[in-house]
């Protein structure tokens, strides 16, 4: 790798959008698929290759999230894992009622309004001020023809960590006696980044993406507790949950990738890493906010840091426009963002407004992301960067 390289991924903070690719893991995943390089479904000796190395990566990853191994399904990223529990509800006989976050990323909010256009009654769940979907926002929206609920685990542009457990509990206490909806979580932006438990009883599916924590894009994985009746059909591959020939190379390199960087108490390691970069992201946030003309968004982030993920940052400056920021920073060699980059083409905040951010502070607010290869160094340096765009603007 050259020296330029290095120094941009040392100065890469837009891992929300996508991480760079461990070369090791990647390798390791090559190689073994080019040992067994048959077709999983085909029923000879090749195939069986492939499918017993298919079946170890589910096994592998299935160990790491603390889940059986048959709920585990591998997709192509963490889109099509978003999608497939909310088309399900397609395969109903009836129309019902779904409640989406008001804060989720366009993977489910795009496809939850195109289950309105089909006649579903979509319902969007409000977020408080700092960008949490608290469990008696969702239970005040309930109702009994209630298929599916939306909440992702941490949301990609403010980091805020949605209490996922307390809505599960919530979504159960209030189906006592009757139906209960399924409920979905969006992890895609969690894994490797805050403890996750999403074995929890009354998480019914979570969805995953490799590319976000250091694997290769195009796979994804989506846990599913009880089997659903899938609304896309075809080869019946994955269980007939996901048809479509397995990317076996994605499903080895991502189930490394998930041993390597997955938080959990399991891996003390992993915690204490956790734990140190809080430390790092709150110093970094309380640095920016002593900044001429910037604000932390949302700004109950400086007073509540348990709330939101270290590796997600949100902050806005007066006077310089996102774009302006963004490259600003570009030329300087920091590599930051505006917001998702599935929305990165749009004027509009979706996130920032359901958080009823002033219009100015959404119009000037950038991103901030950091992953496991971001060092303390790096983020010292983003700063001195920041404060000079700032001081530019900001006299």
């Amino acid at each position: 790798m050259n020296n330029t390289n290095t120094l941009e991924k040392e100065h890469y903070f837009d891992w929300a959008a996508t991480s760079p690719a461990d070369a090791d893991i990647l390798q390791e995943a090559v190689n073994e698929t080019l040992e067994c390089w048959g077709n999983p479904s085909s029923s000879h000796n090749v195939g069986k290759k492939a499918k017993s190395l298919l079946d170890t990566a589910r096994e592998r990853a299935a160990k790491i999230l603390n889940v059986k191994p048959e709920t585990i399904y591998f997709t192509s990223g963490g889109t099509e894992s978003d999608h497939i529990p909310l088309l399900a509800v397609m395969s109903k006989p009836a129309k019902g009622t779904v409640l989406v976050s008001s804060i989720e990323h366009p993977a489910i909010k795009e496809q939850a309004d195109a289950l309105k256009h089909c006649g579903w009654n979509v319902v969007s769940i409000p977020a408080d001020k700092y960008g949490i979907i608290t469990p008696e926002a969702v239970t005040s929206l309930l109702t009994n023809d209630t298929m599916l609920v939306c909440v992702m685990a941490v949301n990609n542009e403010t980091g805020s960590i949605q209490p996922i457990y307390e809505i599960a509990d919530a979504i159960t206490n209030w189906s006592a006696g009757k139906r209960k909806p399924k409920f979905h979580v969006d992890c895609v932006q969690a894994a490797g980044k805050i403890p996750l438990n999403i074995g929890y009883k009354g998480i019914d599916s979570a969805a995953f993406s490799s590319h976000k924590i250091c694997g290769p894009r195009g796979t994804g994985i989506l846990y599913l507790r009880d089997v659903i009746t899938p609304f896309l059909k075809g080869g019946g591959q994955e269980k007939g949950m996901r048809s479509g020939t397995e990317n076996v190379l994605g499903a080895v390199a991502f189930s490394k990738c998930l041993e390597r960087y997955y938080i959990s108490e399991k891996n003390p390691d992993s915690m204490e890493k956790f734990t140190r970069q809080k430390a790092i992201t709150e110093n970094f946030v309380k640095q920016l906010s002593e900044l001429k003309g910037c604000t932390i968004v949302p700004e109950g982030r400086l007073e509540k840091p348990d709330l939101y993920s270290p590796y997600v940052v949100q902050a806005a400056f007066a006077h310089i426009p996102g774009n302006v920021m963004l490259r600003a920073l570009d030329s300087k060699g920091f590599y930051i963002s505006t917001g998702s980059a599935c929305s990165s083409k749009k004027a509009s905040r979706p996130v920032l407004e359901a958080m009823h951010v002033d219009a100015a502070l959404r119009e000037t607010a950038v991103r901030f992301s950091f992953g496991p290869h971001t060092t303390e160094k790096a983020i010292n340096e983003l700063f001195e960067a920041v404060s000079e765009v700032d001081k530019t603007f900001n006299k």
